[in-house]
């Protein structure tokens, strides 16, 4: 069955006429936000296979690669909230086309990077061009999808991230090696370049094929879009209403901040790192790195699905989080302890992946659940911005220690905690707030 397919278990009470709606609904969205979303995880983590030649080649240390790969938050950090409130009034369709297509001209002058500064700097422009997209398809996709069905849109879309692994891990391996030397460019730079430019293109699509709001849809009749926007309008109901001063006053947003923070501390080990791990096992040539990452991503992509659509069936988010963050941080403790063993090592980064990329998707489930309106463009971009400073802080910590010790392992114990601690903190949300 296809994981587009739509699920008729949920909800019991759903009439045929809203399973045809939803269904056209999924169709004409999902497929064009996770192509969106696979280009644009692959232009922000590419560096981690570009690692593999750049750093020799520009005499890179670990820790100023550490610090390039996680620059990119800094600046993703403080636009994140205006750009959502951009999107939230101009509409999604032209402010996400403007973000991948501004985004894809910089990843792919990431090619004439030759200095640390000028590597941090196009970091940073990357994380100024790319700010807002992932909080504003979460936005977009609540706007949309009832909370029973927000859980498996989630995990449909953020399936793109092991899905670019999955494609783009293997094609960047191949591009640096078919291709280094061509023109008298390196390996890495041909694969900037040509992971970059397609993100233009996709972003030239979106203007013409994504629809703002469900009154603009053109494949949905005035019964359907009727059905649609009432079940996301009595969900408004149950929503917190807050000024933006209001957001941030709330402890209970701190406290998801908390736990993103926690998870995207593994989710991005895994992305930056994991060539590199792969690498440290013993394994030998881009190419065959890049295959061996196709693993841990399909893994991960089947645990997303299938952990998502059982949450938003028993209508139970906590204990599917908490125990997907565990998994993900015994499988980092596994790779840490057995780093040089190379099948060993892959089990740990592929139960790491399976765990901790899939803690996304499932976590956006629970503040979409109880903030709606504008206060949700502004709380779930607040909660996304503060929480991806770990995507700063994890890398760089990684880079750090690995010049300090030769090793990984300290920075992926320190990682695996980190999602232990996500996991305890999500049961300090009531059930009844989330479980819906």
């Amino acid at each position: 069955m296809s994981i587009l397919s739509s699920d008729t278990s949920i909800p019991a009470v759903e009439t045929s006429i809203e399973q045809k709606a939803y269904r056209k609904a999924t169709w004409h969205i999902l497929p064009l936000l996770m192509l969106c979303y696979i280009v644009a995880y692959l232009d922000r983590v590419n560096v981690g296979f570009a690692k593999l030649q750049m750093s020799n080649d520009l005499n890179f240390s670990e820790a100023v690669y550490g610090l390039g790969a996680g620059i990119f938050f800094l600046a993703y950090f403080v636009l994140e909230i205006p750009s959502n409130l951009i999107l939230h009034r101009v509409g999604a369709r032209l402010w996400i086309a403007r973000i991948m297509i501004t985004w894809g001209i910089i990843s792919a002058g990431m090619a004439f990077v030759t200095t640390p500064m000028s590597f941090y700097i196009m970091r940073c422009l990357l994380g100024v061009a790319e700010a807002g997209f992932y909080p504003g398809v979460i936005l977009y996709i609540a706007n949309w999808f009832p909370s029973a069905r927000r859980g498996r849109m989630f995990a449909l879309f953020a399936t793109a991230v092991p899905l670019s692994g999955m494609i783009g891990a293997p094609l960047a391996g191949w591009i640096m090696e078919a291709f280094d030397g061509l023109y008298q460019y390196a390996g890495w730079q041909w694969m900037f370049v040509l992971e970059g430019l397609p993100s233009v293109i996709i972003g030239i699509i979106v203007i013409y094929q994504l629809t703002d709001r469900i009154s603009d849809a053109r494949w949905l009749n005035d019964e359907e879009k009727r059905l649609l926007q009432s079940n996301i309008n009595n969900e408004e109901q149950h929503h917190q209403h807050s000024s933006l001063k209001g957001l941030f006053l709330q402890p209970k947003v701190w406290l998801l901040t908390l736990i993103y923070f926690c998870f995207i501390a593994g989710f991005y080990t895994i992305g930056f790192w994991l060539p590199t791990l792969i690498k440290d096992s013993g394994v030998k040539g881009v190419l065959h790195i890049g295959l061996l990452s196709v693993i841990p991503y399909a893994a991960a992509a089947v645990t997303m699905v299938l952990v998502s659509r059982s949450a938003d069936r028993l209508r139970e988010r906590r204990w599917h989080l908490a125990l997907t963050s565990a998994l993900g941080g015994v499988g980092m403790i596994i790779s840490a302890n057995f780093s040089h063993n190379m099948p060993i090592a892959m089990i740990g980064l592929t139960l790491g992946a399976m765990g901790a990329l899939s803690t996304l998707p499932l976590f956006w489930s629970l503040p979409t659940a109880f903030i709606g309106g504008t206060a949700a463009a502004a709380g779930i971009a607040l909660i996304n911005s503060w929480g991806n400073l770990a995507g700063f802080v994890a890398p760089y910590m990684m880079g750090y220690l690995k010049d300090l010790t030769q090793s990984t392992t300290a920075g992926m114990l320190i990682i695996s905690a980190a999602l232990f601690v996500g996991a305890l903190l999500v049961f300090v949300i009531p059930a009844k707030t989330v479980n819906r």
